[in-house]
Formats: structure tokens, C-alpha cells, sequence
């Protein structure tokens, strides 16, 4: 540990900011990595096994895409349960998508001071959103 992590831990609010501590730790930053491939891995491996089973499902399951699509309609849900599922689904899409972008300019070096990293985050919610709505209209 630093001389400014320990003044950090010893006197509060003489450290300007939380992560600045962490990095200066030297488990900082692999400790984050790992923090977020515990959380990402998981997710985005159920999240695909769960895709693969509905694709490995609609290849060996009897009928066709109108035979289930009726089904569907007999379950007689309301139009705001398939309203808010097709919202679910669209919202994570789009977000992604949109958050991509902002990574792409972050890659190339822009938008890194504070004003502009707040504002990229609230476009991209306001774009998120704006798009789900439109996907779920269709």
C-alpha cells in the first residue's frame, strides 16, 4: 500500500476519488478485471445457452413458426405482457448497441473528461430508450 492509500484510508475525504485508491492498491486492477469477468462471464454465458436452446428447439421440435405462433396467441396474454416482453427484449439490444458506439469513440480517445463521459451515458439511455419503444411499435 501507498503512503496516499493509507492517508486515504486514515483520513476521509483527503482522497479525491474511490478508484484512485483501488488503482493505487497493487491488486487494484486485477482485482477489478476479475470482478468484472465474474459478473460478465456468467450472464453472457447463460444468456447464450438459453439462445442456443431455443434455437436447437425451433430445429427439432414438431411443427412450424405459424403452429407455435398460434400457440402463443391461445395463451390469451394482453397486449401490455407482449408490449413489455418485446420492450424486454429490444431495451438490452439497443442499449448494447448504443453503448458500443460510445466505446468505439472512447477507443479512439474521445470523450473522456467527466462532462462528456455523463452526457454519452445519458444519450445513450435516451437513444436506448427512444429505439425500444419504436422496436416494440412494430
Amino acid at each position: 500500500i501507498s503512503a496516499f492509500a493509507l492517508a486515504a484510508l486514515v483520513l476521509p475525504g483527503s482522497y479525491p476519488h474511490y478508484l484512485d485508491l483501488i488503482h493505487s492498491l497493487s491488486v487494484g486492477p486485477a482485482l477489478i478485471g476479475l470482478t468484472k469477468f465474474g459478473i460478465a462471464f456468467p450472464v453472457s454465458y447463460h444468456t447464450f445457452n438459453a439462445i442456443s436452446a431455443f434455437a436447437l428447439a425451433a430445429l427439432v421440435l414438431p411443427g412450424s413458426y405459424p403452429h407455435y405462433l398460434d400457440l402463443i396467441h391461445s395463451l390469451s396474454v394482453g397486449p401490455a405482457l407482449i408490449g413489455l416482453t418485446k420492450f424486454g427484449i429490444a431495451f438490452p439490444v439497443s442499449y448494447h448497441t448504443f453503448n458500443g458506439v460510445r466505446h468505439l469513440f472512447w477507443d479512439i480517445g474521445k470523450g473522456f473528461k467527466l462532462p462528456e463521459v455523463y452526457r454519452s451515458g445519458y444519450i445513450v439511455i435516451a437513444l436506448s430508450v427512444l429505439s425500444s419503444v419504436a422496436l416494440t411499435c412494430l
